[in-house]
């Protein structure tokens, strides 16, 4: 089986990254990493694509005079090695219109809230200021906008009374490891086509399936009591 060439680009230690190596370790998924590519020489994700015997690249964005220049260095780099899908995978750089026309609906990227809540960087301090007791992470098409696009698939996970950011982050990173893997092979296989700037919902989600936080199921010895609470 032949299967889809993707490059996944990163910035940071490649957390996801390694998620989708192990994915596409499977003979039966329809992917295969022809490149890592990172933008910072001391990106630690490329580390773990060396020890996985993958090709790494780095384009060093600041060795080109302006933001076009880079990325006609990136688009290059790309079509070199054959690229048919790219993964944004905690790539620290917002892309220009220019770039995201020339490849669109090729690129997508995850993001670690329940977009549009949330958009940019440190949101799960943000969610936990804000008192929200869902939070979780978005996979969707990249658009010039930052961190907007087709949606085209999301994780839920609960907002714990004790929690911090690292611990919420924590629980958030899991369900990515689990979603970026699942969105990518819809991707490949053609079940997640953009129509009309949205992606056409898939899959068999039962509609009894519910993640309620608090419980209205139980209650809870420890329950909080309003100040004007007799």
């Amino acid at each position: 089986m032949a299967k889809t060439k993707i490059a996944v680009l990163i910035s940071g230690r490649g957390s996801n990254l390694q998620a989708l190596i192990d994915a596409c370790k499977n003979e039966e998924y329809p992917a295969e990493i022809a490149l890592v590519l990172s933008n910072k020489a001391d990106a630690a994700g490329l580390e773990r694509a060396a020890d996985a015997g993958l090709e790494t690249l780095v384009v060093d964005h600041k060795a080109y005079e302006d933001r076009e220049a880079f990325e006609a260095g990136l688009d290059k780099a790309l079509k070199n090695a054959g690229i048919q899908i790219v993964c944004l995978a905690g790539f620290m750089r917002i892309l220009t219109p220019w770039f995201v026309d020339r490849w669109r609906d090729r690129v997508i990227n995850i993001h670690p809230s329940l977009l549009p809540a949330f958009k940019g960087v440190h949101t799960h301090e943000r969610a936990l200021e804000a008192g929200v007791r869902i939070h979780g992470c978005t996979v969707h098409y990249v658009r010039s906008e930052m961190d907007a696009g087709p949606i085209i698939g999301q994780a839920a996970v609960p907002v714990l009374k004790d929690d911090d950011a690292s611990t919420l982050g924590a629980r958030v990173l899991e369900a990515e490891h689990r979603l970026y893997p699942a969105c990518l092979r819809l991707v490949v296989e053609g079940k997640a086509r953009v129509a009309s700037e949205h992606v056409p919902m898939r899959g068999s989600v039962e509609a009894g399936q519910r993640l309620f936080n608090p419980s209205p199921f139980r209650s809870t010895q420890n329950d909080v009591k309003p100040d004007n609470a007799a």
